[in-house]
């Protein structure tokens, strides 16, 4: 039986902010924890089960009183006695609730209940991918139904283990892609991640695959940045022999600056040749976010050369398939390549890098070369209202850069 050092529930009413103490013990391991969660006070309870300390939260007070905190842990104690922990028990009756409430939600709807790997992932895909950008999401799925679904997919979520997931991965490792490798990892990990929130899962078996895989970091997308050698680039794309519209492609790219999948999916309809802007709809942008691209001169007359090929509706730079679908996002990289332009020294996302580093040499303010990056507000709200910022700049900026390309052109390269 706990000897109780809290003498009566007076004594927690009298308790007000400022007060030093951290914490009140009511002895056998139960204490009050004051001024938690907003500055609420929180029981607590500290138990060993095999060997291992542990702590459970009982509750709020005054949600929850003195008395019944107290029958909480006497009952917690009980099952430790028992050989069962109090912690584990309760984690498992959640799991029982949400799964139950998730298949109620489903039979209500008269949709099937999801029990494959696929089934689970594809509901988990279509929950979340309409706030993401469509490139994005068209890279996670893909991702899945190429590395994943053929060798997990038929297979009941409830019953995958970390070896079975690690053959799949090492599949993907074998083909020498290691940042895909971790990426299918992560996408398959918020699948289960996913099952255990509504029910069909205790935990994520890829948790126990941590340090099973070759490392990797995140690079900085290879880009140049020397003015002699980003002239020999452009008068490389000038020379450029490959299709007109990939040619096209490659003399927006410097100019523009925006995310390869941005300009790929670019749309007739988004651009308005005489207010020389293109508006980027907030679906299509990684923020979510409208994005403004103000198009110097040069960039107009490309756009104006293309335009009676793939306009006046449609994609700007259609794919060659018939599908319907726009470029392939490998066609800037490979005209790079065929160029001479090796993946290590140039992407097609490098002429971001290489317009941000430039810029910012050249005196331009970082906030005006940021907002036309379109990075990432952290605030979401003021973000939506800040499409339009140092708007005025960003246009002088945009002829600017463009005039300042076509003076690189003239440079020698020091490289033969």
């Amino acid at each position: 039986m706990a000897q109780h050092l809290i003498p009566s529930a007076a004594t927690l009413k009298a308790i007000k902010p400022g007060d030093a103490r951290r914490r009140l013990s009511d002895g056998a391991g139960l204490y009050l924890l004051l001024f938690v969660k907003g500055g609420s006070h929180g029981w607590r309870l500290d138990y060993t089960f095999q060997g291992r300390r542990k702590t459970l939260s009982l509750g709020t007070y005054p949600a929850t009183s003195l008395s019944a905190a107290r029958l909480k842990a006497e009952e917690a104690r009980t099952m430790v006695g028992s050989g069962t922990d109090p912690s584990k028990a309760r984690r498992q009756q959640r799991h029982l609730v949400a799964k139950q409430l998730h298949i109620e939600k489903l039979v209500d709807a008269g949709l099937p209940v999801p029990e494959s790997f696929e089934a689970v992932a594809r509901e988990w895909y279509a929950k979340h991918s309409p706030s993401w950008a469509t490139s994005h999401a068209d890279k996670i799925i893909r991702r899945l139904e190429r590395d994943v679904f053929p060798w997990l997919g038929a297979k009941p979520i409830s019953t995958l283990k970390p070896p079975e997931l690690l053959q799949v991965l090492n599949r993907v490792e074998v083909r020498g892609a290691i940042e895909t490798t971790h990426r299918v990892q992560q996408n398959c990990s918020q699948v289960f991640r996913y099952a255990v929130a509504i029910g069909l899962l205790e935990s994520d078996p890829s948790r126990d695959l941590r340090g099973a895989l070759p490392p990797w970091r995140p690079e900085h997308y290879p880009t140049l940045t020397d003015p002699r050698r980003v002239g020999q680039l452009l008068r490389d794309i000038n020379a450029y022999e490959g299709g007109f519209i990939t040619r096209c492609a490659l003399k927006l790219s410097p100019l523009l600056f925006v995310r390869p999948g941005e300009l790929r999916r670019a749309e007739w309809n988004e651009i308005n040749l005489d207010a020389a802007e293109w508006r980027i709809p907030a679906p299509k942008m990684k923020g979510r976010v409208m994005h403004i691209v103000p198009l110097a001169t040069q960039a107009l007359a490309v756009l104006r050369e293309l335009k009676p090929l793939t306009g006046p509706n449609g994609w700007v730079f259609p794919g060659n398939r018939t599908n319907g679908e726009p470029m392939s996002e490998n066609t800037v990289n490979a005209a790079l390549r065929r160029l001479g332009y090796e993946r290590a020294t140039m992407t097609a996302h490098g002429f971001r890098g290489m317009a941000s580093t430039m810029l910012h040499e050249i005196g331009w303010a970082s906030d005006v070369v940021e907002r036309q990056l379109s990075h990432a507000e952290r605030n979401s709200v003021k973000a939506a209202y800040n499409h339009a910022e140092h708007l005025p700049e960003r246009r002088r900026m945009m002829q600017a850069w463009a005039d300042h390309l076509d003076q690189l052109k003239q440079l020698r390269t020091v490289d033969p």
